[in-house]
């Protein structure tokens, strides 16, 4: 009786159970439970939303893993690849996922491959092979990669909307400008550190992909208002990082008042744009209505003007200002800081 009574209880408890644990854990840990009993396996292998996501960042024999995972029958219907800082993850791994045949993620959206340094040119053609309704692709910090790769993106994987380019430091003009001419749809750029990228493809990028709602120049020091005029163009644009990290960026008050037609925009990071003044912040100020974070960090041309204008403007929407560094604007005690801005939480000052 006591036999009958627990294998009842596997076969109708443990499904039931299994059905309303399952969505609150995290990938790892249930695939950890597929191994306590043939009943949690079929349990957890039935449940299909589980499956969705492959999740191998930071781990160790990534590719292996990666091959193993997509031989079986319940990743099928992958939405997302996590690879992220993984190790052994190498361009074979792809090609071998290629050459299977039988592999390909039709449903697959979001492929992450952020800091895989081993993957090349190669590997980046294999593995957007194998993807072809892919919307979101990030190669964050693969420095190897150049223009080669994005042939290989845009010819495989026409969906792309978010595409994240970061410290791809030899994808030059023309790589951007592929992007460019297929990805008129694109919404999220990031072209951090591509040092090799000068005022033409920006132009071309901002005139082709007007639906961009964020994009992040971070760390760029070729382009000049000739380029960042045009951002002014996107009605969608709701973030925007210009970072000049030391004082590289070339912004001025002429561009940054371009960009104040941005009516939409809620981020604005313009630390170290150096030779911001007054001016360019008021137009920001006035134009910008909805903004909840602003970065003047390390700008020594504004002053307290900018603040007024900016509590006339944003004081209903700004939560979080820095103007660290900006010796033009007086120390504030809290209490006047919240008269200025009611919902701000932080606000990071000189000392």
């Amino acid at each position: 009786m006591a036999a009958a009574a627990d294998e009842a209880w596997c076969r109708e408890t443990v499904p039931r159970v299994m059905e309303l644990v399952s969505p609150r854990l995290p990938q790892r840990d249930a695939c950890a439970l597929l191994s306590v009993s043939p009943w949690c396996h079929r349990s957890l292998a039935a449940n299909p939303k589980l499956w969705e996501v492959l999740d191998l960042h930071e781990t160790k024999k990534a590719g292996e893993r990666l091959i193993s995972a997509l031989s079986m029958a319940r990743y099928r219907h992958l939405k997302v690849v996590n690879l992220e800082f993984a190790q052994d993850i190498e361009d074979r791994h792809f090609l071998h996922l290629k050459e299977m045949g039988a592999i390909l993620l039709e449903e697959l959206e979001f492929l992450n491959l952020n800091a895989c340094q081993k993957i090349s040119d190669t590997g980046i053609g294999a593995a957007t092979s194998l993807c072809p309704n892919l919307r979101a692709l990030s190669i964050y910090w693969i420095v190897g990669l150049t223009d080669a790769s994005t042939e290989h993106i845009v010819k495989n994987c026409k969906q792309i909307i978010d595409l994240n380019l970061s410290g791809c430091k030899n994808i030059s003009d023309r790589g951007i400008q592929l992007v460019a001419d297929n990805y008129q749809g694109l919404q999220k750029l990031d072209i951090t550190r591509c040092i090799k990228l000068t005022d033409d493809a920006l132009q071309k990028v901002l005139e082709k992909c007007s639906a961009l709602e964020s994009l992040n120049m971070y760390a760029l020091s070729s382009f000049t208002d000739k380029a960042y005029t045009k951002i002014g163009y996107l009605a969608n644009l709701t973030f925007l990082d210009l970072c000049g990290a030391q004082g590289s960026q070339n912004l001025t008050d002429d561009g940054l008042s371009s960009i104040s037609r941005c009516g939409s925009l809620t981020y604005l990071n313009l630390s170290w744009c150096v030779r911001v003044t007054d001016v360019g912040v008021v137009a920001i100020a006035q134009g910008c209505r909805t903004l909840e974070l602003l970065s003047l960090f390390g700008i020594l041309g504004v002053t307290d003007a900018c603040l007024e204008a900016l509590s006339k403007s944003c004081s209903n929407s700004l939560t979080t200002l820095d103007v660290n560094g900006c010796t033009g604007i007086k120390r504030r005690s809290r209490d006047e800081l919240i008269q200025l801005f009611p919902r701000l939480s932080c606000f990071k000052v000189h000392s």
